[in-house]
């Protein structure tokens, strides 16, 4: 049991004077992207958040992703209650070389993966080059166009 843990907090006061909740907005979401072959992949840390909470949308070129934690049912007053709770969210503008209807999400261990592949459009690509026939045709044998030079 922790005895007399209070580190000073000016707005715990505030809070418990005008009955706020403890569910908020919480600013953070953490997140790695990269690119791999023809994919992006973007990782978001979301440890403890509910699987079913979590959402990733779509509106035009702009992706949101959006989750909420809970605190758990508790009987008792916290006395220490530093882990964030309450939604989450973040939202990234996405160029438009990247294929969204073939978006791929997945949440595992607390990281939800968003695999985003580059469209075709925007692949590098091989551009043939047509050789024109050489249609021109001189005739004669090359010693019957040369001018001869004047012997001195």
């Amino acid at each position: 049991m922790l005895l007399n843990y209070d580190p000073f907090d000016p707005f715990r006061a505030l809070e418990r004077l005008a009955g706020a909740s403890r569910q908020q907005t919480v600013s953070g979401m953490p997140m790695d992207v990269y690119r791999a072959g023809d994919h992006f992949v973007a990782s978001f840390d979301l440890p403890g958040v509910d699987p079913g909470s979590i959402d990733v949308s779509v509106d035009g070129n702009a992706l949101t992703v959006t989750a909420a934690r809970t605190a758990p049912s508790s009987d008792g007053d916290y006395l220490v209650a530093e882990r964030p709770r309450g939604r989450y969210s973040r939202q990234l503008v996405l160029g438009r070389d990247l294929d969204l209807d073939r978006l791929h999400a997945s949440y595992t261990d607390g990281v939800l993966t968003l695999t985003i592949p580059v469209a075709e459009r925007a692949k590098p690509r091989r551009i043939e080059i047509e050789h024109a026939a050489a249609t021109t045709s001189i005739e004669g044998t090359p010693d019957e166009h040369r001018e001869e030079a004047p012997t001195s």
